[in-house]
């Protein structure tokens, strides 16, 4: 067994992945300055902050993947990419999942303007249900998750965190240049998630 590889229960080698866009060093940077600014605003101790290298662009949990499927995979998202030429958008705004009164996930906004990241999301949604993998049933809502809230008992602490995520203003942090789609794996740690790139799909291209 190699270091990417674990055993579910049912002894087969399986690799934790997802599929995402990366992010470059750039907006990277953008972000943890933001993140700065959002540690000073809301009250300490109630938000578990994203790593800088830990924030992407999801399009597509999947949860344990059979380690024979990852070339189906692979193939897949290169049969797709290909026929999609690069596009841009543009990272902005400021947001939480559900809502900003029951805060749970909270996430900076990709701007999908043109539909373009929706459409190369949709058949990415296709391909990978052929192979078995279950479609998502909430409405595409691209984004970066930034911060996950901690369980807060005291309702006057859950008031001030609300009453301080109603506040921020974040207006546009910068273009994302969309050139690649990933195949990631994710290491669950005890300090956290370590990602690491397991195939990246160049969109009209042959990568």
């Amino acid at each position: 067994m190699t270091e990417i590889d674990e055993h579910n229960e049912d002894g087969l080698i399986v690799i934790r992945s997802f599929v995402a866009i990366e992010i470059p060093n750039t907006i990277r940077l953008e972000l943890l300055e933001y993140i700065a600014y959002l540690k000073q605003e809301v009250p300490t101790g109630t938000v578990r902050w994203v790593r800088p290298d830990g924030i992407h662009l999801t399009l597509k949990f999947l949860g344990d993947v059979p380690i024979d499927t990852i070339d189906q995979i692979s193939a897949t998202l290169k049969r797709i990419c290909i026929e999609h030429e690069p596009f841009k958008a543009m990272v902005s705004e400021f947001g939480c999942f559900p809502n900003f009164r029951r805060p749970r996930v909270l996430w900076i906004g990709v701007q999908d303007l043109s539909a373009r990241l929706s459409n190369l999301y949709g058949e990415i949604e296709d391909g990978l249900s052929k192979l078995g993998f279950e479609r998502e049933a909430r409405r595409f809502h691209p984004h970066l998750t930034i911060g996950r809230v901690k369980r807060i008992r005291d309702h006057v602490e859950s008031q001030r965190l609300t009453t301080a995520l109603e506040d921020v203003k974040i207006g546009d942090i910068g273009q994302l240049d969309v050139n690649d789609v990933s195949l990631m794996k994710s290491d669950l740690k005890p300090t956290g998630a370590v990602y690491s790139r397991l195939f990246a799909a160049r969109l009209g291209g042959s990568g």
